[in-house]
């Protein structure tokens, strides 16, 4: 038993409830995270469908509904709590990376000994989840910052203007890539589809892990290449906002 999962009662030790406790938080967390990109890949993606589609999307966020002309800062709200629920799961889930290099070294010899998939997938998500962090919160600071900056030419201007585009593509991979992995590994951890049959379930989980991350990462790239052609045709009429019916107003 692990030291840190010890605790001192009365002069007795027992086993701690802390890491459960930590396990349960970076799964929820972890959940809510998926959920949310999930959605937001297809919110975004609606500029597929069209301009105006991804404009009343953006004032649905807005609540428009219940305010004239919405209010952006309700977006700067939404940032700011995924934001922290960001913070919390990732610090969490630092407590099982290797802290040295003689960890790393370790790891990697074990990887090599035992030659297991899910082992492999763990690691995948170390690189993914240190690389989610750090262009995440660049992109979550925009969004909290500039939430007025959110719509069919807005966005596409900060793509392609602004040059966000290799940002959000090494965003959209090491995300998809995150999210698919994380979602198998929670089903795993909690027996969510286990049946009569885990070992065949597992099987099936991997084929859905495999659609779900080609499916996204096809769809994310279809979309920031829409941003792309959007931005580059709207270049030389920077900042300027689109309006429904109309396209644009300086």
């Amino acid at each position: 038993m692990d030291s840190s999962e010890l605790e001192l009662n009365n002069g007795s030790i027992k086993k701690s409830k802390t890491p459960a406790r930590l396990d349960f938080i970076q799964s929820a967390s972890g959940l809510f995270l998926a959920t949310f990109m999930i959605g937001h890949m297809f919110f975004v993606s609606t500029i597929l469908i069209s301009e105006n589609a991804m404009y009343q999307i953006t004032k649905l966020f807005e609540a428009s509904f219940l305010i004239e002309g919405g209010e952006p800062l309700i977006v700067t709200g939404i940032g700011i709590f995924v934001i922290v629920v960001l913070v919390v799961h990732a610090f969490i889930a630092m407590r099982k990376f290797p802290h040295s290099f003689a960890e790393y070294k370790k790891y990697r010899q074990h990887m090599g000994n035992i030659k297991h998939s899910d082992t492999n997938k763990w690691f995948v998500q170390i690189i993914t989840g240190f690389a989610m962090f750090f262009l995440a919160s660049v992109h979550l600071y925009i969004i909290v910052t500039q939430p007025e900056n959110i719509g069919p030419f807005a966005s596409a201007d900060r793509v392609w203007t602004d040059l966000m585009w290799p940002l959000y593509l090494f965003l959209l991979v090491a995300v998809e890539l995150h999210l698919s992995l994380g979602l198998y590994r929670l089903a795993i951890k909690w027996g969510w589809f286990d049946g009569d049959n885990p070992r065949e379930r597992r099987q099936l989980l991997l084929k859905v892990k495999t659609v779900m991350t080609v499916f996204f990462l096809t769809l994310g790239i279809l979309t920031l290449l829409a941003y792309m052609k959007i931005g580059y045709e709207h270049k030389d009429n920077y900042g300027e906002k689109y309006i429904p019916n109309k396209g644009s107003e300086k």
